[in-house]
């Protein structure tokens, strides 16, 4: 009896000293390739944007939807909405609740001529394990005021850089950066290093990088993990595929 009131005295400490949100674990965070991503949390598995390994990912293992809760996509577009086993997708803009997690989709041109060429992106935002986290992989057009401030201060932001009809080149995309004031930016749709991928039409990464003077850049695996409170500030984070 008196070890089951050690135990109870000790769980009323332990919350009151250190709340939920700081003993959570950690958010994890893993490239597919491309501009898919796998976050997952103690209590959520997410995929986001996968591809079938055509074109410019045709070098590329396609990701799975197995042991995953539900797929985000910018587009139904085979190079981010791929889902041939039907598992359940939110693609189209709006807002979504799933068990604990709130979805909010905002839709932006996917291209540079108000979505008339490539149609309409969906920009993705929703917090799992106490971080806001906004995807725009599918995004190459302008936000508008309402969309900046659903969109604003992110704890983490995928954005595109690389340039080409359907992604934000590096000049653009800082801008972006610089309205939404994330935390951490992570860079996808450009090529890695020197080399600069013939099927695509992606650059790499050094424009993004120059017009980002006040960002550290930190350079990690295909997996990486992201404690909720002691998060990197302006710091750019690039996964190799």
């Amino acid at each position: 009896m008196i070890s089951q009131f050690k135990n109870i005295f000790l769980f009323i400490l332990l919350s009151f000293f250190f709340p939920t949100s700081v003993l959570a674990r950690n958010l994890v965070i893993k490239s597919l390739g491309h501009s898919s991503f796998l976050i997952k949390s103690p209590e959520k598995s997410i995929l986001i944007n996968p591809f079938k390994a055509i074109d410019c990912a045709s070098n590329l293992k396609e990701p799975k939807e197995d042991n995953v809760d539900f797929i985000l996509a910018s587009s139904r577009l085979l190079d981010e909405g791929y889902n041939p086993k039907d598992k359940l997708m939110f693609v189209e803009p709006g807002t979504y609740q799933f068990d604990d997690i709130l979805l909010n989709g905002i839709s932006v041109p996917h291209d540079r001529v108000d979505g008339r060429r490539f149609g309409m992106a969906t920009v993705w935002t929703w917090e799992q394990n106490n971080l806001k986290i906004v995807h725009m992989g599918g995004a190459a057009g302008e936000i508008d005021i309402n969309s900046q401030i659903i969109l604003s201060r992110p704890d983490i932001l995928f954005i595109s850089i690389g340039g080409g009809k359907k992604s934000y080149d590096g000049e653009e995309a800082s801008k972006i950066v610089k309205i939404l004031n994330p935390n951490v930016v992570i860079p996808v749709h450009f090529a890695r290093g020197k080399q600069i991928n013939k099927e695509c039409d992606f650059s790499n990464a050094d424009l993004f990088i120059d017009n980002m003077k006040n960002f550290k850049v930190k350079y990690v695996g295909k997996d990486f993990q992201i404690k909720p409170k002691k998060i990197d500030q302006n710091v750019i984070y690039i996964f190799s595929d």
